[in-house]
């Protein structure tokens, strides 16, 4: 007999109509008898779940497709994503990572062919600047930063966040003490600057001087071993891809940016605890990079340069082999990077 009252599931349209309704009356009501509240909060939080299942199926079953659909519709139709981004703060973690796998899946789903999260984002670029500066809370730093990369997968909203003042708050972002945080950051600032090929390439030609003088000052001037890393990595990624040869150019034509790079390189080979993938990358490119510091010479005498060139190959080639298995694909980047900067 049981079976007989058992409630009816509710489709996608009313999961997303009921969540929007639930979201509205916690958000507006101020006072509301605390056991309604929990009340409320507990079937907000069921019904969230029942959305990601709808999505990304179950272990009985595979998402619907037209299910899928319908709530991507009714989701968009109205401003639940708004809605679900402000109330962020208020939810439980484990509401907040449904949620997060939610506006996730629902940048790449299509309607009759159509991405209409990115058309929605774009009437809304608003709720960037929310999520962008959700890094300055460590409470909710780590979903707002992931949903960011998702919605920055849309080449219009990366173009938003790199021409707005969230660039330059994000060399601050970078230097969070708290490591998760700063890695999340690094994510995000490593999509924004590697994703849209073209868009970035327009970026940085036109914001060129203020960019780099941070990204040198704040980062690969940094006193921090991980921010200098992470920041070595990514300037490799940026300048050789060929989107930006313009700017790898005019970048390795400095002298002070060498100075930068070579005062680096003499941090890494003077470290006597270097991890042992650095060692493995100075080891396995020894001759390249020996041969590649002797054929480079500036057109004027400078006396720091050569001093701390002799440096830098003195302390490569006393590199300890033991122990050091060679990497191929280690030795393939630093090949491209040298004959790179060379050219």
């Amino acid at each position: 007999m049981k079976g007989l009252f058992k409630t009816k599931p509710k489709t996608p349209t009313e999961l997303v109509i009921s969540t929007r309704e639930l979201l509205t009356y916690t958000d507006k009501t101020t006072e509301i008898r605390e056991r309604k509240r929990e009340e409320k909060v507990a079937e907000l939080n069921k019904i969230i779940l029942e959305m990601r299942i709808v999505l990304y199926g179950s272990d009985q079953s595979e998402p619907n497709a037209d299910a899928c659909e319908q709530l991507t519709q009714e989701f968009f139709r109205e401003d639940t994503f708004r809605l679900l981004t402000t109330n962020l703060p208020k939810l439980n973690l484990g509401a907040r990572r449904d949620v997060t796998n939610i506006m996730a899946n629902l940048q790449r789903q299509r309607v009759n062919s159509r991405l209409i999260a990115c058309k929605y984002l774009e009437d809304n670029l608003d709720l960037m600047d929310i999520l962008i500066s959700g890094y300055e809370d460590s409470d909710i730093a780590l979903t707002y930063g992931t949903i960011s990369r998702e919605c920055i997968r849309h080449q219009s909203v990366a173009k938003y966040v790199l021409n707005s003042g969230h660039m330059k708050k994000f060399f601050i972002y970078l230097q969070n003490p708290n490591f998760d945080i700063a890695s999340d950051v690094q994510a995000t600032f490593k999509e924004l600057l590697t994703r849209h090929k073209a868009t970035v390439a327009e970026f940085l030609s036109t914001n060129y001087d203020w960019f780099f003088k941070e990204y040198n000052s704040q980062l690969l001037e940094s006193t921090s071993y991980i921010t200098k890393r992470h920041a070595v990595k990514l300037l490799g990624d940026i300048l050789l891809d060929r989107a930006n040869s313009s700017v790898m150019v005019r970048y390795v034509s400095s002298l002070h940016n060498m100075r930068i790079l070579m005062n680096l390189l003499r941090l890494f080979v003077a470290n006597q605890q270097k991890p042992v993938e650095i060692t493995r990358v100075l080891v396995s490119n020894r001759s390249k990079l020996l041969r590649f510091f002797a054929d480079f010479t500036l057109e004027k005498a400078n006396e720091q340069f050569e001093s701390d060139k002799s440096y830098v190959m003195r302390e490569i080639a006393m590199l300890e082999t033991n122990d050091v298995r060679p990497s191929t694909d280690d030795s393939d980047d630093c090949e491209s990077i040298c004959t790179s900067t060379s050219s």
